[in-house]
């Protein structure tokens, strides 16, 4: 029998850039929606966190992704970092678990946050494509709120993420001090690759927005503490971002923000994208192109863009 890596080949993308997230494969309703996944000869696709829980919803969405195209690019979101009672990640915590999904991402030649940035030669090219991991660290609070009480100050609206209880930061004593090491790796990367590349543009893939202006959650406002981490706020100006791609928020938005286009590109939960099923659009159509991508406005700011339908 084949393993996935001699079964799905990483080709050069000559054509477009794909971006969707949170497509969270362990409800049948999304992983059946997946399967349809259509064929995208020449073309990249970046998975941006939240795939599912286990190995084995890593590997339905990574075979599939595969087969469709020529290159797929995966960062983490929180669901992969969850630790299930039972099951094939049920000793894995933390980073041990972080670890496990970048090897099954490597089996299907799928490229991580742990390898090299690649430079993408496609349309819109050439750019750094960046995969990144973050975490949150609380930071994303009102400022008379201190980082200690965040979690306190959300539950007083009944609002208190299964990150508490699912989401283990060993072997660090917080997912603070996680989240600040992985800002420390991620920014060290991005500045080796600038000096690397020095005249490309980048594309940030990550899966918690790197701003908390772009973290707007009507229905739930104080989730934004688990939303990401203020330490990221100015990298797209750094890092020369040409386009940041987010998810985690289920709220698709485009934002544009010093020239730099901002994608939110999450599929959701069966209810939450259910109004695009009913009007006839299906996974493909919510494909979010990254590259080559409308040019900037004039003076690189623009409303923002809901695209309650893609």
């Amino acid at each position: 029998m084949s393993t996935p890596s001699e079964t799905h080949k990483r080709k050069t993308p000559t054509g477009k850039l794909y971006a969707i997230a949170d497509i969270h494969v362990a409800f049948a309703y999304n992983q059946e929606a997946w399967a349809g996944l259509s064929p995208h000869p020449g073309d990249g696709l970046i998975l941006c966190g939240d795939i599912g829980e286990t190995v084995e919803h890593l590997r339905l969405a990574f075979s599939t992704a595969t087969r469709c195209f020529d290159t797929v690019w995966w960062c983490p979101g929180n669901h992969e970092l969850y630790t299930l009672p039972t099951g094939s990640s049920a000793d894995f915590r933390g980073e041990e678990k972080y670890q496990q999904c970048v090897e099954v991402a490597r089996s299907y030649d799928v490229l991580t946050p742990e390898d090299d940035f690649v430079v993408w030669g496609g349309q819109g090219g050439p750019t750094v494509i960046a995969p990144i991991f973050t975490l949150y660290d609380y930071t994303f609070k009102p400022d008379d709120v201190a980082v200690e009480n965040a979690v306190a100050w959300a539950k007083e609206q009944n609002i208190e993420a299964t990150d508490e209880f699912l989401l283990h930061p060993d072997p660090y004593s917080s997912r603070q001090e996680w989240c600040s090491e992985l800002v420390k790796k991620f920014e060290a990367k991005l500045e080796a690759a600038q000096a690397q590349f020095p005249s490309l543009p980048f594309v940030i893939a990550n899966h918690w927005p790197l701003r908390k202006d772009l973290a707007t959650l009507k229905f739930i406002p104080r989730f934004v503490i688990w939303c990401g981490t203020a330490l990221t706020e100015d990298w797209h100006r750094r890092f020369n971002a040409r386009a940041v791609i987010s998810g985690h928020l289920h709220i698709r938005r485009t934002d544009w923000k010093d020239g730099c286009r901002f994608e939110e590109v999450s599929l959701g939960y069966p209810r939450q994208w259910k109004h695009c099923a009913e009007m006839g659009l299906e996974v493909n159509d919510l494909l979010r192109e990254v590259l080559p991508g409308p040019e900037p406005p004039e003076n690189g700011e623009a409303p923002v863009q809901w695209r309650r339908y893609g």
